[in-house]
This record gives C-alpha cells, sequence and structure tokens, in this order.
C-alpha cells in the first residue's frame, strides 16, 4: 500500500456536528453550527427555538413534548437534553408544556 493510502485509510471520518457536543447547544438544543450541520447532511432547515408567545411552532413542540415520556434529570441529577430543551423553549416542565398546548392548540371547526 503506498503512504498516501496508509495515510488516508487511518484517518477516521467525523459524523456530522449535529450529531456530536460540538453542534449541540449546553443549554438544549442545537447551536447554529448544528443547523447548519443538520442542513448540510439531510437539506432539512431547522430553526432555533421559540422561547415565548403562541408561535403555532411553540404550540407544537409543547404539544409533542407534553407527551414525551422519560426523566427529567440523569442518574448524576444533571438535567437531560429533554429537559433543556424544554426549558430553551420556556417550559420549566412537562406539565406545564401540556397545559400550555391544551390552552392554545386549534379546536376543530376554528
Amino acid at each position: 500500500m503506498s503512504k498516501a493510502k496508509t495515510k488516508h485509510a487511518k484517518r477516521k471520518l467525523k459524523s456530522a456536528a449535529w450529531t456530536r457536543s460540538e453542534g449541540k447547544n449546553p443549554e438544549g438544543g442545537l447551536n447554529a453550527k448544528g443547523r447548519a450541520s443538520y442542513k448540510a447532511e439531510t437539506g432539512g432547515t431547522l430553526k432555533a427555538p421559540v422561547p415565548s408567545g403562541k408561535n403555532p411552532r411553540r404550540i407544537s413542540f409543547a404539544a409533542r413534548f407534553a407527551g414525551m415520556k422519560g426523566p427529567m434529570k440523569d442518574s448524576k441529577g444533571r438535567p437531560t437534553r429533554k429537559a433543556l430543551a424544554l426549558k430553551k423553549w420556556g417550559f420549566g416542565s412537562v406539565e406545564s408544556a401540556r397545559k400550555f398546548a391544551n390552552n392554545n392548540k386549534k379546536k376543530k371547526g376554528d
């Protein structure tokens, strides 16, 4: 094997930034680099969280996360990614997200 081929064979390919900690915001969700990486890999466009108001995206987020199972803290007492995401969107708990979603979702016929 030539030297050039050996050099390339040893180099590890990095996964996309949105799957690694460098693309994740320590306070929850993805940072700008993570969102850009996701767009480059999948073509999807992700927007930053909406922390307040009655934005339809925020209502949809609250409805999805209201039914999400799983702990808010890990075995070491640190908040999970779920807890961080809820906080980033302006909710302190699953219950507050559920209440917000139920109070703001559109009723049939509206």
